[in-house]
């Protein structure tokens, strides 16, 4: 009888535990515009790494903790690229990762969308955002994608720079891994 009571025990919290995914950075995007000089510019981070639970039937439950490496910047131009990890704006060498950690994931009114609040680390500052993103399963394992807004100066990235807009635009394209 012990043996049933445990094994519905653990059956239970099985389900009741979120699916654990493992995003994978060579087919995910994370890419960003912002206007210099009135000209938007595009353009990528890498090094995606971290953990996402995410429990498609109980969305609170779903927990988000990842990375991505500030050096890997990409506009195109190295000579940008490279001035953009200094520490007037990235500071890569102080400060190599960008972090975000959900603290919040709710459904919104529209089918397979919810919406994730969560605290954006850029350098040594730290914001709460929230933005809705779209999920779907693929035949790795999720794909997450997503659109947001911040203000460069709220982390302190490119100073009192009068050719560079404040508003940045981020745009997610996540895929995933299910971790077996």
């Amino acid at each position: 009888m012990r043996f049933i009571y445990s094994f519905l025990f653990v059956s239970f919290c099985s389900i009741a535990i979120a699916q654990r995914y493992t995003p994978v950075d060579n087919i995910s995007s994370i890419r960003f515009k912002i206007k210099n000089f009135g000209s938007s510019v595009e353009g990528s981070f890498g090094g995606l790494k971290g953990i996402i639970d995410f429990d498609v039937s109980n969305l609170p439950n779903s927990r988000f903790d990842v990375t991505i490496n500030a050096s890997t910047i990409d506009t195109g131009i190295d000579m940008r690229d490279n001035h953009l990890r200094k520490s007037d704006y990235f500071d890569v060498t102080d400060f190599p990762r960008i972090q975000f950690v959900s603290t919040k994931v709710i459904s919104s009114d529209k089918p397979n969308e919810a919406i994730i609040t969560g605290k954006l680390t850029i350098k040594k500052t730290t914001k709460e955002i929230s933005f809705p993103f779209s999920y779907s399963t693929n035949s790795l394992g999720l794909q997450l994608k997503g659109e947001f807004k911040i203000d460069r100066r709220d982390f302190r990235v490119g100073g009192n720079s009068f050719s560079l807009s404040d508003e940045v635009i981020v745009m997610l394209d996540v895929k995933t891994a299910k971790e077996k």
